[in-house]
């Protein structure tokens, strides 16, 4: 679905811990449904994320994450998360796409000018076997273009930190190049956004842009790795019409 005249501006956005209503160890701007904690509070954690993109909690599209490469086009507001699915695609405009964290890459893509974006959630086992691939695809299908789409890799578990056994360093390498690393320990490692940044301009995007912060390192996210139990940030994208001319 292409138009000959822009009427938005894709926006994206990463939270932080701080902000929120979740207890410790959620504390505080927890938006995981899943993870133990209090349900009302991540309740008005996602109202209140709303609220500050400008949307009804409503046009927020949140999913169920399975570590999957199943990817689900939407086209409006769902009542519920996705079930069982790790990537979500749109054209329509003022629909948010949510994935969620707290280690893996979150994955924010867009076709700025056939207006399709997509929201990924992209881990150890989802990035092995080919999830963005597959988001390629879906984009494509509905009127993206490979060259003109731009990625943002959102924070995650870097190379420096991500410690692996050296077997399944050796595995992830094989289906994702570029992803084999070493640790400031001197182990063997995995810099999932380096494999997936290759990824990505190998298939001929247009560019890839990284938030280079390591969520096992840096206390302000949370981080599954550094202490579990724990909360989720968001990476989130969509197609803002507020204060365009049509």
């Amino acid at each position: 679905m292409t138009s000959t005249a822009q009427t938005f501006r894709t926006r994206r956005v990463v939270t932080s811990r701080a902000g929120g209503f979740s207890q410790a160890p959620y504390d505080s701007f927890n938006l995981g449904d899943h993870v133990g904690d209090d349900p009302e509070a991540v309740r008005r954690n996602r109202v209140r994320l709303a609220e500050s993109l400008g949307l009804p909690p409503e046009n927020l599209v949140w999913m169920e994450q399975i570590h999957s490469r199943t990817v689900e086009i939407v086209d409006g507001p769902r009542g519920e998360a996705v079930p069982a699915t790790d990537a979500l695609v749109t054209t329509r405009r003022d629909l948010a796409l949510v994935t969620l964290s707290a280690d893996c890459v979150p994955v924010l893509l867009s076709d700025d000018e056939a207006g399709v974006i997509a929201a990924v959630h992209a881990g150890r086992i989802g990035a092995r076997i080919g999830i963005v691939p597959k988001v390629l695809e879906a984009m494509v299908s509905v009127g993206a273009r490979v060259e003109r789409i731009g990625a943002f890799l959102g924070p995650a578990a870097s190379g420096r930190q991500y410690e692996v056994p050296a077997a399944m360093r050796a595995d992830v390498e094989k289906h994702l190049p570029g992803s084999a690393t070493t640790t400031v320990r001197g182990t063997p490692g995995l810099d999932l956004r380096a494999g997936l940044r290759r990824q990505l301009l190998e298939a001929g995007v247009s560019g890839v842009a990284i938030d280079p912060r390591c969520t096992i390192e840096d206390k302000a996210l949370f981080s599954h790795r550094r202490g579990a139990p724990t909360g989720r940030l968001a990476g989130v994208i969509w197609m803002s019409s507020e204060g365009i001319q049509e």
